[in-house]
């Protein structure tokens, strides 16, 4: 009997994923531990390994579908002795929501749907009062369909629904047109605008912005996915701001110290590796601000700073973990952050990887950015923003100075770390920071 290949679940959460990629073709052989196919998850992307041998009978899943479920089938794999005519009883492909393809020039087309009677364009344009309700096309799909002569009925739609859109008939083989009607130069310009599905009235339409001054792109997973949980977490987690300035210069010295002896290792220590560990110090000597909201109503304390540290990748962002920072030396903590982020940039990260953490690092320092304020990522109870350190003038001893300073904002989870625990716990990180051999103590 031929193998069912499933879809795999990547993480403990995972119940649908993007097929991202075949690496192998139908007739190819495959041992076990070959790499055969790449799934995107929300945050990642995930080499899938073959668990048995044999020859790849029948793919069943294309390249590109979304919302592949959990165990689905995917391809079919022929053992040692079997041949084609073992698919017969394979199962057909799982419904899930695909891309649609853009129909082949040579397809033969659908039957028609039946109409009354055939629009007729009027000022080189078909009106929705026209159409009737039988005929399933977006205005610019209508429009389109009239600067070229077609008659909308004798087209096939590839939309939601069988509604015929733009590149249905950007696509579509024009008759010879019996009328003569001058095209109006808006019409001509939406007509050479580039092939993506946009549709005048959705979603733009009520704010009066034509369809031709801009493009509709495809969100990705992990856009997706963070778009859905970041509104959660602002909606309807309670959470405050709290911020404070740190002098940094005696931070920047102790980095040119560790990195003088790190340079033997071949290692070295940024910043944003220091702030880690103050973060982890801080967390261990403030326990309880080291806490998560459990929904159910319970809190839950944690033993370890599991520091999550925010990484800007393609199409969102990431937060791989830097476990147990409060434990690792600053040597080891660069060495994991600069493979993390790597990765995470490659998303090759794997689900262990990313997921968890206690507290979590945004530092936007790099890019001038003075102060800001991050969204909480749940179930963590804070997060840290930094902005960059900058000259500025303080007061020492009654007397004008200047120093290099840097602001950093902490939002808190109130129903787990309240102000007066947010503020212990930002006085522990503002000493670490500005007197880091503390850390060693």
């Amino acid at each position: 009997m031929p193998i069912e290949i499933l879809m795999p679940a990547l993480s403990p959460t995972m119940e649908e994923g993007t097929l991202a990629k075949w690496n192998v073709k139908e007739g190819d052989s495959v041992e076990s531990g070959d790499v055969i196919a790449e799934i995107e998850t929300d945050k990642a992307t995930m080499e899938v390994e073959a668990v048995d041998e044999g020859t790849v009978g029948k793919i069943l899943i294309e390249e590109g579908t979304e919302g592949v479920k959990v165990n689905a089938v995917i391809a079919m794999l022929l053992e040692d002795g079997e041949d084609a005519s073992a698919l017969d009883a394979a199962p057909a492909a799982p419904a899930a929501p695909a891309a649609a393809p853009a129909p082949a020039e040579s397809a033969a087309p659908a039957p028609a749907p039946v109409v009354d009677a055939v629009p007729t364009p009027v000022n080189g344009q078909i009106t929705d009062a026209q159409s009737g309700d039988r005929i399933k096309a977006s205005p610019l799909a209508r429009r389109i369909a009239a600067d070229k002569g077609l008659d909308l009925a004798s087209l096939t739609g590839s939309g939601p629904y069988g509604r015929i859109i733009k590149r249905d008939v950007e696509n579509a083989v024009a008759a010879p047109a019996p009328q003569a009607a001058s095209t109006a130069p808006a019409s001509a310009q939406m007509a050479a605008a580039p092939a993506v599905e946009i549709d005048q009235d959705e979603p733009l339409k009520p704010f009066g912005i034509p369809a031709e001054r801009y493009d509709i792109v495809k969100a990705d997973n992990i856009t997706k996915i963070s778009a859905k949980r970041l509104t959660e977490s602002f909606r309807d987690v309670p959470h405050f701001p709290l911020n404070i300035d740190c002098e940094i210069d005696t931070l920047l010295d102790f980095r040119k110290q560790v990195n003088a002896a790190a340079e033997k290792e071949g290692a070295k220590v940024s910043v944003n590796d220091i702030l880690i560990k103050c973060c982890a110090m801080a967390l261990m000597r403030v326990p309880a601000a080291n806490a998560s909201w459990i929904e159910d109503g319970r809190i839950a304390m944690h033993k370890h700073a599991d520091v999550s540290m925010a990484v800007a990748i393609e199409g969102g962002l990431i937060t791989p973990i830097i476990k147990d920072a409060d434990r690792k030396g600053l040597v080891e903590i660069s060495k994991e952050t600069k493979d993390l982020a790597a990765r995470a940039r490659d998303r090759k990260l794997a689900p262990e990887e990313f997921q968890g953490g206690t507290f979590s690092l945004s530092n936007l320092g790099m890019f001038g950015v003075k102060s800001f304020a991050s969204i909480l990522n749940p179930p963590q109870g804070m997060i840290m923003s930094v902005g960059a350190g900058e000259k500025r003038p303080v007061v020492k001893n009654d007397a004008l100075a200047i120093a290099t300073v840097m602001t950093v904002t902490l939002t808190c989870d109130h129903r787990v770390v309240d102000g007066a625990t947010g503020a212990k716990w930002l006085a522990a990180f503002k000493q670490f920071v500005e007197d880091p051999m503390t850390m060693l103590m």
